[in-house]
C-alpha cells in the first residue's frame, strides 16, 4: 500500500468515518480504531479531544495539507469579519486542488494535488501547478489537451460515486470548471460530519 492510501485509510479508521465516502474505506468493515487497542472500550472523548478530532479530520480531509499550512488558512479566516467557521470552509474549498475535485477530474482529494503538482491543469488558459492556488468566483479550471484521455480523469468524470456541487459548473465535454461563487458550509459534500465551529474552539482556546 502507497504511503499516500496508507495515510488515507489510517484517518478513517482513527475517526471511525468513511470521510470521503469511498467505498474502499477499512470503516466499512471495520469500525473500530487502527492497531491491536483499536477494538477497546474508549471513554468520553473531552472538549479538547473532540476540538482536535474535528480539526484533524476537516485537515486531513483536504490531502496533504501540512499543519502550517493548515493553521495559516484558519488566521487568515480569523482575520475576516463575521463566521470564522464558514470563512475557514470558503477558504479551503477555495483551492485549486479541492476544485479539481470537486469537479470529478480525479477520483480523490490527493490524486488532485499531484495531477496539479505534475502540470495537467490550466487556470484561465495558464498552466498552474500550485495545488493551494487561491480561485476566485468567475476563475475557470481546465485540463490540459494532452491530458484529456487519461484514463484517471475519463473514470473520475463517469464515476457515480458523487456529485459535483452546485457552486462548480462543470462542462464534461470541454473538460472545464467555473468556480461560480464562494460556498457556505451547508452546500460542501462532505460524506462525513464536519464540525468547523469545534475547529474555531481548538484554535480560540
Amino acid at each position: 500500500m502507497s504511503k499516500r492510501n496508507s495515510a488515507k485509510h489510517k484517518l478513517d479508521r482513527r475517526v471511525g468515518e468513511n470521510v470521503w465516502g469511498r467505498p474502499k474505506s477499512p470503516v466499512n468493515k471495520r469500525d473500530y480504531g487502527p492497531g491491536m487497542h483499536g477494538q477497546r472500550r474508549k471513554g468520553k472523548p473531552s472538549d479538547f479531544g473532540l476540538q482536535l478530532m474535528a480539526k484533524q479530520k476537516l485537515k486531513g480531509y483536504y490531502g496533504n495539507i501540512t499543519e502550517k499550512q493548515f493553521s495559516r488558512i484558519y488566521d487568515e479566516a480569523d482575520r475576516r469579519r463575521g463566521n470564522t467557521a464558514e470563512h475557514l470552509i470558503g477558504l479551503l474549498e477555495s483551492r485549486l486542488d479541492a476544485i479539481v475535485y470537486r469537479a470529478k477530474f480525479v477520483p480523490t482529494v490527493f490524486a488532485a494535488r499531484q495531477f496539479v503538482n505534475h502540470g495537467h491543469v490550466l487556470l484561465n488558459g495558464v498552466r498552474t501547478n500550485i495545488p493551494s492556488a487561491r480561485l476566485r468566483p468567475g476563475d475557470v479550471v481546465e485540463v490540459k489537451e494532452k491530458s484529456k484521455n487519461m484514463a484517471l480523469v475519463l473514470e473520475a468524470l463517469q464515476s457515480p460515486e458523487r456529485d459535483i456541487p452546485e457552486y462548480v459548473d462543470v462542462d464534461p465535454k470541454k473538460m472545464s470548471a467555473t468556480f461560480v461563487r464562494i460556498p457556505e458550509f451547508a452546500e460542501v459534500p462532505y460524506a462525513c460530519t464536519m464540525e468547523p465551529n469545534l475547529v474555531v474552539e481548538y484554535y480560540s482556546s
